[in-house]
């Protein structure tokens, strides 16, 4: 694990304007952790964001590693001044609306905790609803997966580690996302169960390549991009939002292809915005596909389609 120093050299190695966070320094001179955490609480409320005391203690104990924010505030001297300047970087940074996740560099997802970097959507608590889908509809035996859009390869590597006889393929557009999503399997130990291309989603693959095909798509209308919080509009890939005029695009494309990629009875299962569950399900049954139901996250939302492609 990386410590505070190696914190900082890396955020000037990202082009990170490391003066910009002197005007924190000057105002922490002097002051305790306890007030700089106030402090910085309040400069996050201020800049927009609602869980400001929530975030400024993520990024105190991401500082703070080893010890504790807890065993910090009890002990002075596990806060040196070497951290609050690593910690004014980083809070610099958030100040500015970039997402806590590429601050941090970093995202749990299901049990894994995933690198995240301006070239990927954050993985996010809803896309889990589409991994428990999958897990409760497939069996263990083995099984070839197939992840569209992989991004940070989120979806693709919770469900190989939880069926370790499962074997996966992320595809992306980006080889920027494909670096990531590559370092990322070998992090959570499962290079060898996932293997990673470039292609417009199935276009380069064969037919009859999986078992299981998953996919969140960018599923945003497009003209709703500008009204997104700053953290998703300007600092996550419009490539991974924008769904087009009704937001559907990406879904025509790939459940049209879904006949050919699957295997006779294979399953699917795609993200979809809350609102976007019959006209997803419409796509899907006009494609042939059967056993269509729409699953909800833990709010109750619609936010998976699942099916299969007809047997024989």
């Amino acid at each position: 694990m990386s410590g505070p120093f190696d914190t900082l050299v890396e955020a000037a190695r990202s082009g990170f304007d490391m003066a910009a966070h002197k005007p924190l320094m000057e105002a922490w001179q002097g002051l305790s952790l306890a007030d700089i955490r106030k402090d910085l609480t309040g400069r996050l409320e201020r800049a927009g964001i609602a869980e400001g005391a929530d975030e400024a203690r993520f990024l105190l104990n991401h500082v703070l590693a080893p010890a504790s924010l807890a065993q910090a505030l009890a002990d002075p001297a596990l806060f040196s001044w070497q951290q609050a300047e690593v910690l004014a970087a980083l809070a610099w940074r958030r100040l500015q609306r970039v997402p806590l996740s590429q601050v941090l560099g970093s995202q749990p997802f299901w049990t894994l905790d995933l690198a995240v970097t301006a070239d990927v959507l954050t993985p996010r608590a809803d896309t889990e609803a589409l991994v428990e889908a999958v897990l409760a509809e497939a069996g263990d035996g083995e099984a070839r997966l197939v992840d569209l859009g992989t991004g940070s390869g989120a979806i693709l590597l919770a469900l190989l580690s939880e069926r370790p006889r499962w074997t996966g393929i992320g595809v992306d557009l980006s080889d920027a996302a494909l670096a990531i999503a590559r370092g990322n399997a070998r992090t959570c130990n499962l290079a060898n169960q996932a293997r990673f291309l470039r292609s417009r989603w199935g276009e380069s693959l064969r037919t009859a390549a999986a078992d299981i095909l998953v996919s969140n798509p960018p599923y945003i209308v497009s003209d709703v991009l500008a009204g997104l919080e700053p953290e998703v509009r300007d600092h996550e890939p419009a490539l991974a939002l924008d769904g087009g005029a009704d937001g559907l695009d990406a879904y025509r494309v790939i459940i049209a292809d879904l006949p050919r990629l699957l295997v006779p009875g294979g399953l699917f299962a795609l993200e979809i915005g809350f609102d976007q569950g019959e006209s997803v399900s419409a796509l899907a049954a006009q494609a042939g596909l059967v056993g269509i139901g729409v699953k909800q996250d833990l709010a109750g939302q619609d936010r998976v389609v699942i099916g299969r492609r007809a047997p024989g």
